[in-house]
C-alpha cells in the first residue's frame, strides 16, 4: 500500500470539482479548478445543484407545475453547465471535463462530493455574498471533508507571490501545513508561516494578564512554537524557502495583509461545536469573504 491508498483525495481517481452557477465568481473558480486538474493530470467535474426539493414541496398539490417546474431548473442547471464546460476547456485546453446535474442543494451536493474529491472549488464575491450558492461555500467549508477552495470574482490563476499559511499551533493547522508545503513546492515558490499568539483582537490582547509577560520572551517561545511546528516538513520539502512571521494578535487580519501579495492562503478548519460559524471558525469565514488571493480550507480526510 503506497502513503495516499488510504486518503480518498489523493487517490488518481479523485476530481477536482468545482459548483458552479452561471455567475462571473463561478466562472472564476472554473478556470482556477481546471488549471490545476489540468497541471495535476485531475478530471475536473463541474457540479450544479437544482434543490428542486422547495418546488416539489410547495407544489405537491399540483403534479403537472412540480413537473414543469423541475424542468425549467433542469435546463437552466443544463445551460450553466455546458457555459462553464466551455470556460474550463478555454482555461485549459486538455483538460477532461465531466458534468453533474443534482436535485440536492448545492451544499448538499458538495458536502457529499467532498468525500472523494481532490478538492472542491467554489467562487465568491470579495463583499462574501455568493449569489446563487448563497451561504454554500460557508456550509461546505465548515462541513465538507478534505481541502475546500474559496476563489474571488475575477480572481483568475496567481501564479507570483508566496503560498502564506496560518499557523497556531493546533493539530488542526498541521493539516494546513502539509497543504501548504506542498502547494508552495508544487508552485515553486516560497511559504510564509504566520503565527498569532492569540484569536484576540489586539485591543482585547492588550487588557489580558499576557501583556505583563515580557514581549521578548512570548516572541521567543512562539518563535519556538511555530519553529517545532515547521521542522518536519522543512525537512521533507527542502526546496521551499520558509518565512516565519509572528505576531501577537489578529491572525484574520494579518492573513488577510498577506493575501494582497500571496497567490495562496492555506488554514484549517477548527471545529469548536455544531453551529456552522463556530465549527468553520471567524478566521476562515473572514478569509473567505475578504482575502485578495485564493484561500484553501483544509479539513481532516
Amino acid at each position: 500500500m503506497t502513503a495516499h491508498e488510504d486518503d480518498p483525495h489523493r487517490l488518481v481517481s479523485a476530481a477536482v470539482v468545482v459548483g458552479v452557477d452561471g455567475t462571473p465568481a463561478a466562472h472564476s473558480a472554473i478556470r482556477w479548478g481546471a488549471t490545476v486538474a489540468a497541471r495535476r493530470g485531475r478530471r475536473l467535474i463541474l457540479a450544479y445543484g437544482m434543490n428542486s426539493t422547495p418546488a416539489k414541496t410547495w407544489l405537491v398539490a399540483y403534479q403537472p407545475m412540480v413537473d414543469e417546474a423541475v424542468q425549467t431548473l433542469k435546463i437552466h442547471g443544463e445551460q450553466v453547465l455546458a457555459t462553464g464546460t466551455q470556460v474550463a476547456r478555454e482555461a485549459a485546453p486538455g483538460v477532461e471535463a465531466d458534468t453533474l446535474l443534482s436535485e440536492q442543494s448545492p451544499a448538499k451536493m458538495l458536502i457529499g462530493l467532498s468525500e472523494s474529491a481532490h478538492m472542491v472549488v467554489l467562487g465568491s464575491r470579495r463583499s462574501g455574498a455568493v449569489s446563487h450558492l448563497g451561504s454554500t461555500i460557508l456550509a461546505v467549508a465548515a462541513h465538507g471533508r478534505g481541502t475546500i477552495v474559496a476563489i474571488r470574482e475575477n480572481g483568475e490563476e496567481i501564479t507570483s507571490g508566496p503560498v502564506v499559511v496560518g499557523v497556531d499551533g493546533s493539530p488542526v493547522s498541521d493539516t494546513a501545513v502539509v497543504a501548504a508545503f506542498a502547494e508552495a513546492a508544487e508552485r515553486e515558490t516560497d511559504l510564509v508561516a504566520v503565527h498569532t499568539w492569540s484569536d484576540l483582537t489586539f485591543t482585547e490582547f492588550a487588557s489580558t494578564g499576557l501583556i505583563e509577560i515580557p514581549a521578548e520572551d512570548l516572541q521567543t517561545a512562539e518563535q519556538a512554537v511555530l519553529a517545532e511546528r515547521l521542522a518536519g516538513w522543512q525537512q521533507r520539502y527542502p526546496e521551499v524557502t520558509v518565512q516565519r512571521e509572528v505576531y501577537p494578535s489578529t491572525p484574520a487580519q494579518h492573513l488577510r495583509e498577506w493575501s494582497e501579495r500571496a497567490q495562496l492562503v492555506v488554514v484549517g478548519s477548527r471545529g469548536r461545536g455544531g453551529f456552522r460559524g463556530l465549527l468553520l471558525g471567524s478566521t476562515s469565514q473572514s478569509l473567505i469573504q475578504h482575502s485578495a488571493c485564493p484561500v484553501m480550507i483544509t479539513r481532516p480526510a
